[in-house]
Parts: C-alpha cells; sequence; structure tokens
C-alpha cells in the first residue's frame, strides 16, 4: 500500500474499534465475540507476512489487505455502522421519560415531515405534528344537533317528541350514573311516513344527541335497506346483516323501507330479523336500530313478530309537509346555490308546487320534490344563459318565468310570445298531471 492509503485505512479501522470499545462499555455484551480489532499487533502494523493472505490476520474482520479498495470498503462499513448505533443510542436516551428530544436529529426529522399520532419519538416529545396541525385546521367545527334539529323547516310535532325523548334518556342516565334506579328506556324507534319527510335527516340528528348525552360511543348513522342485509343464499344473510350491524356498533343502524324484509315465506327477511333482534338484545348499551317506511305496512310489519313488537315501542309519524313548507325548501336550494327567482318566477314556482301536490302519486317524495323542481328549474335557466354571448352576473343569478319550463322541441325559447300557453299548466302536463285549477285540490283529497 501507498503510505497515505494505509494511513487512512488504519484510521478507520481504529476509530472503528474505538466505537466499538465504547457501546461494549454501555451495553456490554450487545455485540458479541465480533467486536472490531485493528488488524496487526498493537503497533497497528500487519501481522501477516509479505502476501497478507486471508486468515493470517486472526481476530480481524478485514479479509484480504492485499486489496486496498477492499479492506478500505470494510473499514468504511464498520464506521458506518457505528455511527448508526450511535445515533440510535442518542435517541434511546433522549426519549427517556424526562428527557428532552428537541436535541435529537431523528426526532426534528420526524417533527420537519409530520410525525403520525403514536410514534414513540413524537410521542415522548409532546411536539405538536405537523399532520395533526393541518387536521385540526382543517376540520370544521361541529354544530350542535339540538340546534340543527331546530333548523329544519317543519316537522314541528318530530321535534317536540325528539326533545322530549332527549330528555327522558338524558335524565335516566343522570340517575344511572349516580347509582340511583332509572326507568329502563329503549332507544330503539319506529319512524312512519311518506317518502322525503325528512326521516333519515332526524335519525341523523339524533344519533348525534344520543353520542352528546353519552348513551352511544359514536354517534354514526349506518342506513340500509332489505339489499344491503339479505344475501342470495341460505346462511350468508345472517353474515351480511352482521357486516352492517358492526358498522352500526356504538351509533344507529337505520332500515329503510324495513317492512320488505317481513314478506310472506321469505327466509332470508326472517334470518335478516333474527341477527338484528339478538344484536340488540346483546349490545343494548351501545346499539339502537331505527326502522323507518310508509305507516300502514310498518305497523304490519311489527306485528308479524313478537321480539319486534316487545322491542319496538315508541313510533314517530312524519307528516308531509305543506304547501308553505315545501316552498321555504325550495328557496332554501336558492339561496345555497345563489339563485334569484324575480317577482313573476315566484308566484309561478309557488303555482307549480301547489299543481305538483294537488297530482301527487303515491310516490310523492315531498321535500324531494321541492329539490327536484330547483334541479330541473336551474337546467333550464343554464340553457337559456349558455345561448347568451356575454352573460352578466345579473343573467347568471336570476331566475326567469321561462326557464320554469322546457320549451318545446319545435319551439324552443319562443314562448315569451303571446300565444304561448301558461307555464304552470304546460309544467304539469309534462309531469303527468292535469290542467285542472288549483281550485279543485279540496275535491281531490275527498
Amino acid at each position: 500500500m501507498k503510505p497515505d492509503k494505509e494511513k487512512e485505512l488504519e484510521k478507520l479501522i481504529n476509530d472503528a474499534g474505538d466505537n466499538k470499545d465504547l457501546f461494549n462499555d454501555l451495553y456490554g455484551d450487545l455485540f458479541g465475540g465480533n467486536s472490531i480489532k485493528p488488524a496487526g499487533g498493537s503497533d497497528g502494523k500487519p501481522t501477516g507476512g509479505s502476501d497478507n493472505k486471508p486468515g493470517k490476520n486472526e481476530g480481524s474482520v478485514i479479509p484480504d489487505l492485499s486489496s486496498e479498495d477492499a479492506a478500505l470498503k470494510q473499514a468504511t462499513d464498520a464506521l458506518k455502522e457505528a455511527r448508526e448505533m450511535l445515533g440510535d443510542l442518542t435517541k434511546d436516551l433522549l426519549t427517556m421519560p424526562g428527557k428532552n428530544t428537541n436535541a435529537s436529529p431523528k426526532t426534528s426529522e420526524k417533527a420537519d415531515k409530520g410525525v403520525t399520532e403514536g410514534d414513540p419519538v413524537a410521542a415522548g416529545s409532546g411536539v405538536q405534528t405537523v399532520t395533526e396541525e393541518k387536521s385540526s385546521a382543517a376540520k370544521e367545527p361541529e354544530t350542535d344537533p339540538m340546534e340543527e334539529l331546530d333548523s329544519l323547516i317543519g316537522l314541528t310535532t318530530i321535534k317536540k317528541d325528539v326533545k322530549e325523548l332527549a330528555d327522558f334518556v338524558r335524565v335516566q342516565k343522570m340517575r344511572k350514573d349516580q347509582g340511583m334506579k332509572s326507568v329502563p328506556v329503549s332507544l330503539h324507534l319506529v319512524f312512519t311516513g311518506n317518502p322525503g319527510t325528512g326521516k333519515t335527516t332526524v335519525a341523523r340528528i339524533l344519533a348525534r344527541i344520543y353520542k352528546q348525552i353519552g348513551v352511544l360511543s359514536a354517534g354514526q348513522l349506518i342506513e340500509v335497506d332489505r339489499s344491503g342485509l339479505v344475501a342470495g343464499y341460505v346462511g350468508q344473510t345472517a353474515l351480511k346483516t352482521q357486516e352492517q350491524i358492526k358498522k352500526a356498533m356504538g351509533g344507529i343502524l337505520f332500515i329503510d323501507e324495513a317492512y320488505s324484509l317481513a314478506q310472506k315465506d321469505d327466509a332470508f327477511g326472517q334470518e335478516a330479523i333474527d341477527t338484528i333482534l339478538k344484536a340488540m338484545e346483546d349490545n343494548r348499551d351501545n346499539f339502537v336500530v331505527i326502522v323507518a317506511g310508509y305507516t300502514k305496512p310498518m305497523e304490519k310489519f311489527i306485528n308479524s313478530n313478537p321480539g319486534l313488537k316487545s322491542r319496538f315501542n315508541k313510533y314517530i309519524e312524519f307528516p308531509d309537509y305543506t304547501l308553505d313548507e315545501l316552498e321555504a325548501i325550495f328557496y332554501l336550494s336558492c339561496n345555497k346555490y345563489d339563485y334569484h327567482p324575480d317577482e313573476d318566477a315566484k308566484k309561478q314556482i309557488r303555482e307549480l308546487l301547489k299543481m305538483r301536490m294537488i297530482t301527487r302519486k303515491e310516490n310523492f317524495a315531498n321535500a324531494r320534490e321541492a329539490r327536484n323542481l330547483f334541479e330541473e328549474i336551474v337546467t333550464n335557466q343554464a340553457r337559456r344563459v349558455a345561448a347568451m354571448k356575454n352573460p352578466s352576473h345579473e343573467d347568471i343569478t336570476t331566475i326567469l318565468v321561462e326557464d320554469l319550463y322546457e320549451p318545446a322541441d319545435d319551439d324552443k325559447g319562443s314562448k315569451e310570445g303571446a300565444g304561448a300557453e301558461d307555464p304552470v299548466k304546460e309544467k304539469a302536463v309534462i309531469e303527468g298531471g292535469s290542467k285542472e285549477e288549483p281550485g279543485t285540490e279540496s275535491r281531490k283529497k275527498e
């Protein structure tokens, strides 16, 4: 070897050996018999013959000093290993109770990158991570469920029922927490009424109320129907139903059109019912079931099974929305998406809603009818605005009477003329209704 190379090699080997000695002092026999020793005798010079063949330098981890590159690489690897171990030692010392981890290079690096919750280094430092800060900033403040319930349009009797139920549950829990006797209360409910009357919305709010009171641990709502519970083969329905129950544990399982599970000679539906009833019994302190559907079919469903009848003893009926309430729901969508009907359009919108109520069919969707009408109108408005060359802000946000109906294929956009049909009546025809005057509503109901 050249003199410079020999000196560099000897320095690397000695440094590695010194670090190993330090670790041996700290960790005892952790490194066993593989500790690195300087190649050669006490003077640091090779002890082998002039050929320096492998095996002549006993105790050395360097297999062949005749190769300058191999020897240098071996010593460098040993020093690198020693430095890594020194870094691990530093981390261990700094993460001990009462130690400050701010001095740890690895801790600083992880904090800069956003250490996840549960990382031992970050946990020891008590430093809030970047990821947690971003999560806190992005999370919107949760609204009070009672305030959200009060903000719903209509549903006066429903709000009263829910508040009474919440107050009763809250007081019974207070009595139980203080060691007093509490009246047994079933949290399971039956929601009856036509579609679009707010059953799912109220169920979601009720789940949060139960969590706020402390009778549910999570407060989520899992919404399913028959297809989400029943499988195609015997034995699979119980497994499929149990999956939904597991998702809803700590919250509410909301079963829409639950009466479809109790059809005649339906073994699959009965299997789902039996699985749900067992879960209700086994997890009565942290699992709530709400079944929902049309009023008469739901009464038949509950009475079809003694287990159902004994567990569901609280009914909440959701009435249809009034015309004023449907109109308020329509304008709620307008305000949310920044649309402004002009005065003539407002008058016609009310008449359109009234016509839909008069000609309502069995599947009349209440609140969804108002939202569907809104979507139809803004679609028509978009078609009109898109045909303009340079629409203004007012053009984009204003809803006109002509936006309330679909133009005929052979006369698109020409309904402004004097011979145009009444858009309210034309819209009613398109929706499958009739041209009868709104005043016939009372006769229709009779």
